[in-house]
């Protein structure tokens, strides 16, 4: 049986975590897979729930976190040699940036036979100044050369790594979309909808428009602020708004919705039904999406969207800037609306015209619904990653009996 080294910079909410946790559990018994994580920021909301509801038991590295820290990022690079060296792992399978990097460099030095990356994303524009970015990017073709292959999650962001950002060659990139349960999502769905409007008070004939993401720079809930205050000039239809999520760009965006005069309360300090509401971090999102009409992600930069694809599943319409694989997640007028990125008025417009249409709201949903169980289930994504493994380690076998 294959051994497999999973390497995460930190579980938090999002597909990264969602992707590693899924692929530890199902790809037994083919694989025998060890989990290792790093640790969080204050700011991001813990997932460990997600490894303890499939029983899984990560192993902490906790010196492996996001920022860069020579120090903390050498002890994380030891640890982790250490832990190659007694797993003997046949893959080392690493996911983001932060262990993408320490994690390949160690599997690189114990020579273990297959190293995988998976580019959830990116930080080559939207994050950084340009001698940043383009440090980032150097040291990303760097990785790659010792990488035995190179997994985007959408064909975009293939496009991206291999077009644009010369990070590899473009045959050395094999797409395998994000997996997930999306089972959940589409049982007792009246139910969920009731116990997510009854808590946050929103009544029927309101139409609650969610926006979910960490409250960071890249999200840009500054779109979302202005387009929101300029879309309640243009309808009379009743509104409410949710951001879920918390993150430390929250105060800005208080400050932005009251400056533009829409009523707003931090939910878990004050419970009250403002028209604008951030509940915070919550994790059963099948019941969140289920109370919400439409789901609105305004990004600078995305991989492939975990919240779009969730948002589906519960066959709730969408409205996103066009960024990273936002088009591979979401079809154009049929599941949803793509708008430009940073486009207030398109923003808006997209907004308004799934506010003043329900048929379509309706339309949009089952439509999505469809969409989404085909491409998006984890059932596929184990199916594609065992191929792809069991030719990388045919190619290996074969290269060292030369």
């Amino acid at each position: 049986m294959p051994r497999i080294l999973r390497i995460l910079n930190r579980l938090i909410i999002g597909g990264p975590s969602l992707n590693a946790t899924y692929l530890s559990k199902y790809m037994a018994p083919e694989y025998e897979t060890m989990l290792v994580i790093g640790g969080k920021d204050e700011h991001e909301q813990d997932a460990m729930h997600l490894a303890e509801n499939l029983g899984i038991e990560p192993v902490v590295v906790s010196s492996m976190k996001r920022d860069i820290n020579i120090a903390q990022d050498r002890k994380a690079y030891n640890d982790i040699k250490k832990i190659i060296q007694e797993f003997k792992p046949d893959i080392v399978h690493t996911h983001a940036a932060k262990s993408g990097a320490i994690g390949r460099l160690a599997a690189s030095a114990c020579k273990v036979p297959v190293i995988v990356h998976t580019f959830h994303g990116h930080v080559f524009h939207s994050y950084f100044g340009k001698t940043k970015t383009n440090a980032f990017i150097q040291i990303e073709r760097y990785l790659a050369r010792k990488s035995s292959g190179i997994i985007a999650i959408s064909d975009t962001q293939k496009q991206e790594l291999s077009g644009i950002y010369k990070i590899c060659p473009e045959d050395k990139i094999k797409v395998i979309p994000l997996g997930l349960d999306l089972d959940k999502f589409q049982q007792n769905k009246e139910a969920k909808r009731a116990a997510f409007r009854n808590q946050y008070s929103i009544t029927e004939g309101e139409i609650a428009i969610g926006i979910v993401g960490r409250i960071v720079p890249v999200k840009n809930h500054s779109l979302f602020v202005a387009a929101i205050a300029r879309l309640l000039t243009l309808t009379g239809h009743k509104l409410r708004f949710l951001i879920i999520g918390d993150g430390d760009m929250r105060a800005q965006t208080e400050q932005e919705l009251t400056a533009a005069h829409i009523d707003y309360a931090y939910f878990p300090e004050q419970a009250r039904a403002a028209q604008a509401i951030c509940t915070s971090w919550l994790t059963e999102m099948d019941v969140v999406f289920s109370g919400l009409d439409i789901v609105a992600l305004t990004s600078h930069n995305e991989g492939t969207p975990v919240s779009l694809i969730e948002a589906q599943a519960a066959g709730k319409p969408i409205v996103s800037t066009q960024v990273g694989g936002v088009a591979d997640a979401v079809l154009h007028q049929q599941t949803g609306i793509i708008v430009p990125t940073n486009d207030v008025n398109a923003f808006c417009q997209g907004l308004l015209q799934l506010v003043t249409n329900e048929e379509q709201r309706i339309e949009f949903g089952i439509a999505g619904e469809h969409f989404v169980k085909e491409r998006f289930s984890y059932e596929r994504l184990v199916r594609d990653m065992s191929g792809y493994y069991e030719g990388l380690l045919n190619s290996s076998l074969k290269c060292n009996s030369l």
